[in-house]
C-alpha cells in the first residue's frame, strides 16, 4: 500500500462579490475532486481567504500564507494544492519565491488545473516567474480599468459608494442596478454649497489652510 500523502488546500477570492458568487465553493469542489483522483492523497486541511487581494497584499500580511508556512516547517502536510496558481498570489516580485520556498521546505505545490510546479532546472524557475509576472500584469490592467471606470462614474454625476462628501447629497432617480436595487445619484446640496464655495474662496484668494478655515 502506498504511503498516505497529506494535502492542504488554499482557497482565495479577492473581492466580496466573488464570495457572494460562491467562487470559493467552486474552488473547493474542484480541488476535492482532484484529490479523489489520487488514491494515496488525503485532504488534511483547508485554508480560506475571503476578500484578500493577492496583488495588493504581501505574503507577510496574509494570515493564510503565514499559517501554511508554519505548518510546512512543522511537517504537518506534504502537498499544497490550489485551484489555480494565482490563488497563491499575483505579485511578480514575491509570489514566485513563496512557491519556491514551499518546495525547498519539502512541500510539493500543485494546481488542480495546471499540475505541479517543479524546480528541477532553470527552465522550471523561469516558467514559475513568468506565470506570476503575467498574473501581476493582469491585476495591474484590471486595477487601471476599474479606476478609469470609477472616474467616469463620478464625472457622470453618479454615486460610486461610500459616504458623500460635505456639500453633496444622495438622491434616487429611479435607476436600478444588476441586483434590481434602486441606485443613488449624487448632487450638490444647496444648503451646504455656500459653505463649500466659501472654503474654496478662502483658499484661492487668501491662501488659507484647512486649520485656519476650520478656526
Amino acid at each position: 500500500m502506498e504511503n498516505v500523502v497529506r494535502v492542504d488546500c488554499l482557497y482565495r477570492v479577492s473581492t466580496v462579490g466573488q464570495v457572494e458568487k460562491n467562487d470559493i465553493p467552486m474552488q473547493r469542489e474542484f480541488c476535492r475532486a482532484f484529490i479523489a483522483e489520487h488514491p494515496n492523497w488525503k485532504l488534511e486541511k483547508e485554508v480560506y481567504e475571503k476578500g484578500v487581494s493577492g496583488f495588493k497584499k504581501s505574503a507577510k500580511e496574509r494570515d493564510a500564507i503565514q499559517e501554511l508556512q508554519r505548518d510546512a516547517v512543522e511537517g504537518k502536510f506534504d502537498i499544497l494544492l490550489v485551484y489555480m496558481f494565482d490563488r497563491l498570489g499575483r505579485k511578480d516580485d514575491e509570489t514566485p519565491f513563496i512557491v519556491e520556498w514551499f518546495v525547498r521546505n519539502g512541500i510539493e505545490v500543485w494546481s488542480a488545473t495546471e499540475g505541479q510546479q517543479r524546480f528541477d532546472n532553470h527552465v522550471d524557475k523561469l516558467m514559475n516567474y513568468i506565470r506570476y509576472w503575467q498574473a501581476s500584469g493582469e491585476s495591474l490592467k484590471t486595477s487601471i480599468r476599474t479606476k478609469t471606470r470609477l472616474g467616469q462614474i463620478v464625472q457622470e454625476g453618479r454615486f460610486r459608494g461610500g459616504t458623500p462628501a460635505y456639500g453633496f447629497q444622495l438622491v434616487k432617480k429611479g435607476r436600478t442596478g444588476k441586483k434590481n436595487r434602486e441606485l443613488y445619484d449624487i448632487e450638490i446640496n444647496p444648503d451646504e454649497a455656500f459653505a463649500v464655495k466659501r472654503m474654496f474662496d478662502l483658499t484661492d484668494r487668501y491662501g488659507y489652510g484647512g486649520r485656519k478655515i476650520s478656526t
